[in-house]
């Protein structure tokens, strides 16, 4: 029922050796919200995006926008 997966957040997550545990510890939440908000089911915020992208060394353009700036 949700929206499709942030495959880009992903695949940045394993690529760097990241469990939901890892990224829920690194952002001081709690695994089930990471989950979320990687699948789709809860709408990011934006500090919560640059903290996110500040992890991969990326702007939060990089991976939560990605499909719009290909649009332009």
């Amino acid at each position: 029922m949700g929206k499709e997966k942030n495959k880009k957040l992903e695949q940045l997550r394993m690529e760097h050796g990241y469990t939901y545990q890892n990224m829920a510890d690194m952002l001081g939440v709690c695994k089930a919200y990471y989950w979320q908000l990687e699948n789709n089911n809860r709408r990011i915020y934006y500090d919560t995006a640059k903290e996110i992208a500040h992890i991969f060394g990326l702007k939060p353009d990089d991976i939560f926008f990605e499909d719009s700036k290909r649009k332009k």
